[in-house]
């Protein structure tokens, strides 16, 4: 039962739990409860997603609309919807794990860096006990789902409101970057730098910071930088500045 509260602990007490987590090398059950809760977050939003608008703007940008009949178009929608409950259950199941291993791996290499060095074993538990947040995030967001009687893509975003994004009036440019600085996602980084500590010895506020200029690369890359590239980049075909989205 130890095992089971241990890590869950994290979230109330992260100062002290995180060091007594990290060094019993509590993995499995803070990855278990991530794979279920975005499980269920995908599951909810697969049962309140509206899919016909977005089903009916895609024929129509594709130019099938015009040809399909009526039960036709209704089948689409019943595919769409699957596919959006296969997806979600996939994520939880495989994404989630799979990034989580990536994210140690990636500890293990900045250890490296920094001369340091720490089983993977706990490495694997900082990125676990990390991913905490975000379990919490989709298990709000699962709640949230559930009790709306039916959901668009558009409403998804903010449903729970976390993050800078919330302030109006912003260009979708300055939203995208905003969205990067949500509460769930630095409490993450927090953790991740109290754990890293705890797996390799360094200062906790070196740790901290470590962790909070990754996150901000992290930011540069994939909602700065990558949209930017896939827009054409400066001066190319639809080329933009900065801008791209949890």
């Amino acid at each position: 039962m130890s095992s089971i509260v241990q890590p869950t602990r994290v979230l109330l007490d992260p100062l002290d739990a995180t060091s007594a987590a990290i060094e019993a090398r509590r993995w499995f059950w803070p990855l278990l409860l991530l794979a279920v809760c975005v499980s269920a977050s995908g599951t909810a939003f697969s049962l309140r997603w509206d899919a016909g608008p977005a089903v009916l703007q895609e024929l129509q940008m594709t130019g099938k609309l015009e040809r399909m009949t009526e039960s036709e178009i209704s089948e689409e929608i019943q595919t769409a919807s699957r596919k959006a409950l296969v997806a979600g259950i996939a994520k939880g199941v495989f994404v989630m794990p799979f990034l989580t291993l990536v994210l140690a791996a990636a500890l293990w290499v900045v250890a490296w860096l920094f001369d340091r060095s720490a089983p993977f074993g706990q490495l694997m538990s900082a990125a676990a006990l990390a991913m905490l947040p975000i379990a919490l995030y989709h298990g709000v967001f699962t709640l949230c789902a559930l009790a709306q009687h039916s959901l668009t893509e558009a409403r998804v975003m903010d449903l729970v409101p976390s993050s800078l994004a919330v302030i109006g009036g912003l260009s979708k440019k300055m939203e995208m970057v905003l969205r990067a600085v949500d509460f769930f996602n630095l409490w993450s980084v927090g953790l991740l730098g109290l754990g890293f500590s705890s797996a390799t010895g360094m200062r906790k506020d070196r740790a901290l910071l470590l962790c909070l200029v990754l996150y901000v690369l992290f930011i540069g890359v994939f909602y700065i930088g990558l949209p930017a590239m896939m827009a054409g980049g400066p001066g190319g075909p639809g080329g933009r500045g900065p801008g791209g989205g949890r």
